[in-house]
């Protein structure tokens, strides 16, 4: 069989095709905690379980889990980072939680980090720079930030990431 023409192959996709992005997901520190130290692989959860923004995210994007909570639901005011790491290759998966509760989840890659206030970070960081409404974006759940403020997140909380600039 001959090949074919020239200009109709094309190169494979992958998830390494586009530049590393960076995120922010916001949920309870202990519920961050969980998907953290879950082996053998780490897992995030956002938005109550939904897929759609975990589909957002690709393989070698960083995030960093910030908790405003210790606990989901309580009035027990944290905000802090809690975790930070490396979104693994696997796609989204549902997993059971019992009651009928099958969130969505992703495995991430979580790095050594100290937990760290964001209130050190504040003046610092691009996302936050609207001091009285820094937190508006915290209640989407998941958002994208620059490079530069992760960096800046991740040496507070002294983690070593691969941060790359995206294109």
């Amino acid at each position: 069989m001959p090949p074919p023409p020239f200009g109709l192959l094309m190169p494979p996709c992958s998830a390494s095709a586009r530049p590393a992005r960076h995120w922010i997901a916001v949920a309870s520190a202990e519920h961050a905690r969980l998907g953290r130290d879950h082996r053998p692989a780490g897992f995030m959860q956002v938005c109550h379980g939904r897929g759609a923004p975990l589909r957002r995210l690709a393989a070698g994007d960083c995030v960093a889990y910030y908790a405003p909570s210790e606990r989901f639901g309580a009035r027990d005011r944290l905000q802090a980072f809690v975790s930070v790491g490396t979104v693994a290759a696997s796609a989204p998966y549902q997993a059971d939680m019992g009651g009928g509760f099958v969130p969505w989840r992703r495995d991430v890659q979580y790095a050594e980090a100290c937990e760290v206030p964001i209130a050190g970070l504040v003046d610092q960081l691009d996302f936050t720079r609207d001091r009285r409404g820094w937190g508006y974006k915290l209640r989407f759940g998941l958002f994208e930030i620059g490079a530069d403020d992760m960096r800046r997140i991740a040496a507070a909380m002294q983690a070593h990431l691969p941060i790359a600039d995206a294109a």
